[in-house]
This record gives C-alpha cells, structure tokens and sequence, in this order.
C-alpha cells in the first residue's frame, strides 16, 4: 500500500531586525503586502556600526549592544521579494543600523488547531 504524498506549497521564513522607532510602519507594510502573521520580540545587538558610543563624565562609555525589534513572517516563496521590498521600504532611514532581513527556506508549517499544513497554516 503506498502513501499518498500531499504536495506542499514552498515557504519561506523572513528574520527582520530594525530599529524600534520602525515597527508601526513595518506593522503597516506586512499587512498592506497581505500578511497578518507576525511574531514580535524585543531583541538587542550590533552590526557594522560597533554599537554606541557615549561619552560620560569619567571618560568614555561604550555601549556594546543597541535595542532592536525581531521580526518572524512565514511567508509564501512567490511572496518574498514583495514583502522585502515592503519592509525595507518602511524601515530605511539611510542612518547605520536600519536593520537586516534573513531568509531561509521553511520546510513546513502545520496548523495545530487544524491540522492545515503549508500555506493553509499561515
């Protein structure tokens, strides 16, 4: 007896770290693209930038790490250049630190409720 195999659409998985000031307009342009799954968390870090540096009275101060908000969307692969472009549009200052989105291939997501799997689920 074989198994019937259930064809899975292809997804994706957007990682979207940005500034904190940003996360209305981001909010914003996820759900104009179509998308209102979202997971939100504060987060802290650096890049290129080094982090901060601020003077104090007994010297200088370096504050290694800066607050940033990560972002999860899993998102259809057909959909992964629009949701770049809407959310480095909405995030872009031009100013060091705006941020980065990483995008990996996600092999599956199931709908505990339902059981719904791949694009169904999100």
């Amino acid at each position: 007896m074989s198994e019937t195999v259930t064809k899975i659409d292809t997804l994706a998985k957007l990682e979207v770290f940005i500034k904190p000031g940003k996360l209305d307009a981001v909010k914003k342009a996820i759900a104009s693209a179509g998308y209102t799954g979202v997971t939100i968390s504060q987060a802290e870090g650096h890049g290129n930038q080094k982090g901060l540096k601020q003077k104090s009275d007994n010297g200088t101060f370096h504050l290694e790490l800066l607050p940033k908000v990560r972002m999860e969307i899993v998102v259809a692969e057909s959909d992964v250049e629009k949701m770049i472009q809407a959310i480095s549009k909405a995030a872009q200052t031009g100013q060091l630190g705006d941020g980065k989105i990483f995008v990996s291939e996600l092999r599956d997501v199931i709908r505990i409720r339902t059981g719904e799997r791949g694009r169904n689920a999100i």
